[in-house]
Order: structure tokens, then sequence, then C-alpha cells
């Protein structure tokens, strides 16, 4: 009989082991094929609103994009999809007009799913037992709002990286004005990883701001669609729901995967094709750093091609003394052996003035060769002196930059000493590339380019149709008839108008006045108007409803910042 009992309680005990296993299961989300309890890496995905956890096809592109390169390395790793509501609003709300009366019904829903969201997020990084698993955070539309407004809350030492798509809160000041700095490719924020809109500058529902710490840095990328409503300055639902089909999940999770190599020092086979063109300064004065320069050309080289990239190379020097840059090889003719011998033929000689035609040469070079599409694209300059600006024959700073991004952009990798490094940051800069300063005991240059990844531009140069003024709008008054009933009056140059309550997208209308019912007066109601044109929207003007101002009317200027609420209900994903 006592061996009778002990079996029962085995079995019982094997059942509550087995419910908690499946219950951990449960919880611990979508394994990788090499999970462990404590794995190496967690990858958090945040779905947008309205969407099924697991089965939505953001996360499963995600899943999929970043899970094909991390199962062929030894790492243990878990996937899960955030379980918190990602509540969705009813419909198609911006193909609805907004008649006279509209409730603010799940409106007040969705901010408090946000903020779950949030706390999950908060408590599954900073409160696992699993204190040498790192995490990768990721999220869109609804839940980009919850990897954005979540980091303040993460420990960034547990984070290898964070990723945002669509986000309805982005803040990219760099867009921001009547000619934004982003538009001439200078200012770019750390985290602008994807947003071809130069005028992309505040979400639709507002903005996180700062959107990052500088303990983020390097550890943040941000992704908006071409014309994505939410995030960009254009007016387009179907970019705001394309993220799996442009393949924008592909480009992050070769920038994710690189970062993950990185941490974990193993070699990233995954990164884009590099085109790499070197354009070496061979005038006299470089003959005490010539050979230094050559050695780690080389080296940067032998790693593009070793990767299935491509090279180039040329030297220049100064149009005073009649010297146009020589083509050593191109993409087409460079392998190792004629990189090698083409370094070997560059002599130092000559130069003429202090400055170098860098301006005329690396326009010239540029236009000569032919870049493959999808390509991470580098010219890298080795030199010690400065640059005509504008060059003997009347190439321009700009000229340079505004090819450089039409090509993809190339970005220029400066190499020079310490006294010229700041003559170069604005051409850097404007080409997003970088200054490399020269030093006997610390040259990374090959480190610094082959860490890039990125096969689509940061930013595009504005279009014709983007560089056309964005719609107006202007409270003309705010009538409270009672604590929880509104009437709005306002002008537009827009055809439409997008209502947002607080943290909701009401709907369209095309009328100037509105009337706003059913408030929650126990709490702070905003109300924010976004004026559209035909294919672009303005910048938002928000309104504090106060309650207990029965009757009373004003007539107000809008706010000149750009107020806005949260996340997106628009097509199958949100």
């Amino acid at each position: 009989m006592q061996a009778l009992k002990q079996s029962v309680i085995h079995v019982k005990l094997l059942a509550v082991l087995l419910l908690t296993l499946i219950s951990l299961f449960c919880i611990l989300g979508s394994p990788g094929v090499n999970a462990t309890s404590c794995p190496d890496l967690r990858i958090i995905y945040a779905r947008g609103s309205g969407a099924t956890r697991f089965d939505n096809a953001d996360y499963q592109a995600f899943k999929s994009s970043l899970e094909s390169k991390l199962k062929d390395t030894n790492l243990t790793y878990e996937f899960d999809d955030l379980d918190y509501p990602a509540i969705g609003i009813a419909g198609d709300n911006l193909k609805v007009a907004l008649g006279a009366f509209v409730s603010g019904g799940e409106a007040y829903e969705f901010g408090d799913s946000v903020k779950q969201g949030i706390s999950k997020l908060a408590s599954i990084v900073n409160n696992s037992t699993c204190k040498n698993t790192k995490y990768v955070v990721a999220g869109y539309s609804q839940g980009a709002m919850v990897i954005s407004g979540g980091l303040e809350k993460l420990n960034p030492n547990q984070l290898i990286y964070s990723a945002t798509f669509g986000d309805p809160k982005v803040y990219l000041p760099e867009g921001a004005g009547p000619v934004p700095i982003a538009c001439k490719g200078e200012g770019l924020s750390d985290y602008r990883a994807y947003v071809p809109d130069c005028r992309a500058y505040k979400g639709l529902l507002g903005a996180k701001e700062p959107y990052a710490t500088a303990d983020y840095t390097g550890k943040l990328g941000t992704w908006c669609n071409k014309f994505d409503i939410f995030c960009s300055s254009h007016f387009s639902i179907t970019s705001h729901t394309s993220y799996d089909t442009d393949n924008l999940y592909e480009d992050a999770s070769r920038l994710i995967f690189s970062k993950i190599a990185n941490y974990y020092e193993f070699k990233n086979s995954y990164a884009s094709p590099h085109d790499t063109a070197f354009l070496i300064d061979s005038t006299q004065s470089m003959n005490y750093l010539i050979n230094n320069y050559k050695a780690e050309a080389l080296k940067l080289a032998k790693e593009t091609l070793d990767k299935g990239g491509r090279i180039a190379l040329y030297d220049y020097r100064d149009l005073i003394s009649g010297y146009q840059p020589i083509e050593r090889c191109n993409f087409e003719s460079c392998d190792i052996e004629t990189f090698e011998r083409g370094l070997n033929e560059i002599e130092t000689d000559g130069g003429g003035d202090p400055p170098e035609s860098l301006l005329s040469s690396s326009f010239q070079v540029m236009k000569k060769l032919k870049w493959k599409l999808g390509s991470t694209k580098s010219l890298v300059i080795l030199t010690d002196g400065g640059y005509h600006s504008p060059d003997l024959d009347g190439t321009t700073f700009y000229d340079v930059v505004s090819l450089s991004k039409q090509i993809d952009p190339v970005n220029f990798y400066i190499v020079t000493i310490p006294d010229r490094a700041d003559i170069y940051q604005s051409l850097a800069e404007a080409t997003d590339g970088a200054v490399v300063i020269y030093s006997d005991e610390t040259f990374s240059l090959t480190t610094k380019i082959m860490e890039r990844f990125d096969s689509l531009p940061r930013v595009e140069e504005e279009s014709e149709d983007s560089a056309q003024p964005l719609p107006h709008l202007e409270i003309i008054s705010t009538n409270a008839i009672s604590d929880t009933e509104y009437e709005i009056s306002f002008s537009s140059s827009g055809a439409k108008t997008i209502v947002i309550l607080n943290d909701a997208v009401l709907g369209t209308t095309d009328q100037n006045h509105i009337t706003i019912t059913n408030l929650d007066n126990t709490i702070s109601n905003t109300i924010t108007l976004v004026p559209l044109s035909s294919s672009r929207r303005g910048e938002s003007v928000s309104i504090e409803l106060k309650s207990g101002s029965s009757g009373e009317t004003t007539t107000t200027k809008p706010p000149v910042h750009f107020t806005i609420p949260k996340a997106p209900n628009t097509g199958s994903h949100v």
C-alpha cells in the first residue's frame, strides 16, 4: 500500500512538473532551435494594434528574417511576441468620415494598452533571473510606441539593440522647418536607420522627446517606410502596412545581426555587399604617411573582397598642377593583385598650393564608377591636406553631396591627420560618413567601414513633390458645451483633417467644425487636428480640453509645437 501511495505521489509530481513546463513555454513564447531556459539572446517583438499574437505578418517577417541568420550560429535564443493587449480601435478609421458626433469609446483603452505593453516589457527585461541573457527588442506601429516609450525604463546594458518600425511617436529634429537640414543630408539622428522622407519630423500621434538618451547611441534604429502617414510627412496607409512586403524587416535584420555578431565576437557573413572605392592623396606632403595609408587600404580591400564586395583605386592631387585623378583599377577590373599593384604604382610628387582638388576628383570618381544597386557604398579618402571649395574647375561642395545622395548615397570616410579633422567634418556628415583621425597607435578604418551593413539610404534627396508647402491648420475657437462635450472650429489649407483624441485616431473630416462628446472629464483630454492634402500631411495642432468650463468660448492661436497621441489603426495589421 505504501508503495502504491508513493507511486501516486510521483505521478502527481510529474503532472505538476509537466503543467509547469507547459506554462513556462507559453509565457516565454516561441523558442529558437537552440533555446534553453536561460538563452544567450531573447528577442522580444511588440505587435501593432489589433494584431493576433504570434499569428501576424509583421512578427513572422521580423522573426524569420533574423532567425535565418541566427540559426547558423552557436547562440541559444528565443523569440517572443510581447503579451500585451495591442488594442484595436474599430475599423479602418482613417477612411471613415468624422460626423458631428464622435464618441471617445475605445480611445482611452488605447493609452492603457501602450502603458501595459511598456510595463510588461520592463518587467521581462529588468526582472529576469537570467543575468547573462541579452535582449533585442523591436516593435511595429503601436508596438513601436511600446519600445520607444519603454526604453527609459529598461537597463541599456541588457540590450544589444532596439528597433522601431512605423513609430507614430518618432522624433527626428533634423526634419523641422521650411527647409529641413535633413534635406541637405545634414544633422541626421544617430538612430535614423531608414527614413527616406527628409521632412519627417514628428509622428502623426506625437513625438517622444528625446527619442533616445545617450545610453542608446548605437543601440537604437528607427525605420519609417517612404510614404507612411504615421512617421513621414506623406499620407499613405498602404505604406504603413507594407513593412513586411517591402523587406524592411530583412534590412533591419542585417543591422541587428551585425550588432549581435559584434557583441559576441563572431564573423558576420550576412552584411550587405560593399562597394568601396579608395581615393588617395599622392601629393609630395603625403610622403611620410603614404606607406601606412597604403597598408590600411590593402587591409580594408582584402576584407571587402572576402565578404563578397568590390573595390576600386584612384589617386588625386591638385588641378593647379593639371593633375586629374588616375584610375588604378575599377569595380570590374580590381582583384587583390591588381589593387596591390596599383598601390605600389602610386608615388608622391607635386601638389601646387596646400589645398588639393578633392571635390573635383571625388565627383569624377563617383560619376565614372558603376555602383551596384543594394550595396553599401563607401568612398575612402586618405589625405593630410585640405581642399579647394569650390574647386578650381567650379565643382562645389553641394555638387559632390548631391551626387553622393543620388547614387544611394556614397558615404565619405576621410582619413586625415588631427589638424585637418575639422575641415572635413561637414563633408563626412553630409554624406553620412565619418572623419577617421590617423595616429600611429590606433588606426581602425577597416572596422569602422566593415561594421556597416545598410543597403538602404538613411535619407533620400528631396523630390519636387516633397518640396511643396505642407498643409496648414489654425484653431479659430473652442467652446465647452459641458464637461463632456466640446465644439471646435478651425481653418485649414488641407482637403481633410485627421481628428485624434488622446491616444486614438477617431477619423477624418472635410468640415471645419466638429463636436466631440462623451469625454471622460476625470482625466485630461487632448484633441489633435492634422491637416491633409491629397498626398501630404501638415503639422498637428493640439488643444487641451479643460473640464468644468461649460459655456466658455475662447479664441486661441494654435500651439507652435507638434503635440500628439499614440498609435495607428489602419489596414489588417493595426
